[in-house]
């Protein structure tokens, strides 16, 4: 069954990374927050990830050939901080063509008391893929009340079966102890055994345990294969990751550093706001590609436009310095005030915003004001 509900672990190490914005030789500076709903969010920035600094372009290879700290993604991975998120669904899956399950079709259908009646006698007696819908039925309260209880019963039953679904979400019980004991190295078995059958959130999850199990650049070469195959099957925050390590890790083959761009790409336009962050950020700095100050200004615009608060700040830089848009003092303005309001301070904007006159100021700050209801309704 495919799982729209996908979950991971807490505290991956961040790479703090810069990158040259223009060919005036300016500098982005600027951390990967998660996205944490479809909604506009704000999120917490460190003090100095929207300032800018004078550098040159990040177009000479550094020390040892190496490519400058300047031409690395803006900030590496923070994906562990995705725990408990919903993520996009993944893409359509292909036409299935084997032997009808009854139960599952009556359950697509929304018949969910039919789904029950065929599934539960089959569950009874040892069919895991049956087991397995009767817990996600439980789970979310489908043509039965919700009982997590159970559900995690059959979630059990089905994972020592060898379901990959279920491998999957009774491995997330037992990493939270929720109706279930906590047991981490159980979790960590099913985990991999779900990734290795072939389930795509399992991929991504137990990519995140690799890393958070094994600090440093191990941990990210451990955990890349099961990051390509989940962002092969449609998982953004896997596109994502492939994306960002094919561009910082040594060693990538040129194959598929060149790739890189892509997979931001595609997981940008699965609605991950990070990535549209970076997206604009790479366009503009030309990492993994040429430079596209109007494609990377839409990018920018696109994760602004969500609430991502250092997309807020760049595009405010963006207006100031005219690159991709026209220069627009009141816009400038405007993204700046929303960016200082959710605590990204910016020496550079301030003395622009001081720079205007007051009409202008007014002008900003009311349609900064206008936005902020406006992402605030339901």
């Amino acid at each position: 069954m495919r799982r729209t509900h996908r979950s991971i672990r807490s505290n991956l190490l961040k790479h703090h990374l810069f990158l040259a914005v223009s060919a005036a030789g300016l500098i982005f500076c600027s951390p990967a927050f998660a996205q944490t709903s479809e909604r506009a969010v704000t999120r917490p920035v460190e003090n100095n990830a929207g300032t800018l600094q004078k550098g040159s372009p990040p177009e000479k290879a550094g020390e040892g050939g190496k490519p400058p700290v300047e031409a690395y993604p803006s900030s590496g991975i923070s994906l562990l901080q995705r725990m408990g998120t919903t993520l996009p669904p993944l893409p359509p899956e292909k036409p299935y063509t084997g032997p009808v399950d009854e139960a599952y079709g009556a359950f697509q259908r929304g018949l969910y008391q039919l789904a029950l009646e065929k599934a539960l006698p089959r569950a009874e007696a040892g069919d895991a893929a049956a087991q397995t819908l009767v817990a996600e039925m439980m789970t979310r309260g489908m043509g039965i009340p919700r009982d997590s209880k159970n559900a995690a019963f059959w979630y059990q039953q089905a994972a020592e079966r060898g379901d990959p679904s279920a491998m999957f979400q009774y491995a997330l019980l037992l990493m939270r102890g929720k109706d279930v004991a906590r047991d981490k190295a159980k979790a960590d078995d099913f985990m991999r055994r779900a990734a290795e059958a072939g389930n795509a959130s399992a991929q991504f999850n137990w990519a995140q345990l690799l890393v958070a199990d094994n600090p440093g650049e191990k941990g990210l070469q451990l955990a890349l294969p099961f990051y390509e195959k989940s962002a092969g099957q449609g998982v953004a925050d896997s596109q994502y990751a492939v994306a960002q390590l094919y561009q910082s890790l040594p060693d990538v083959p040129p194959e598929k550093k060149a790739k890189a761009r892509e997979w931001l790409e595609r997981a940008a336009k699965a609605g991950f706001d990070t990535a549209q962050l970076d997206m604009g950020i790479w366009l503009v700095n030309g990492v993994g590609g040429e430079r596209d100050y109007d494609k990377g200004f839409e990018w920018l615009r696109i994760a602004a436009l969500r609430g991502n608060v250092v997309a807020q700040n760049k595009l405010a830089h963006m207006y100031v310095n005219a690159l991709g848009t026209r220069p627009n003092p009141v816009e400038a303005a405007k993204w700046y005030v929303l960016s200082r309001r959710a605590g990204l301070s910016d020496p550079v904007l301030e003395d622009f915003y001081l720079g205007i006159n007051d009409e202008q100021q007014k002008q900003a700050i009311d349609a900064a004001n206008r936005f902020r209801r406006g992402a605030q309704k339901p």
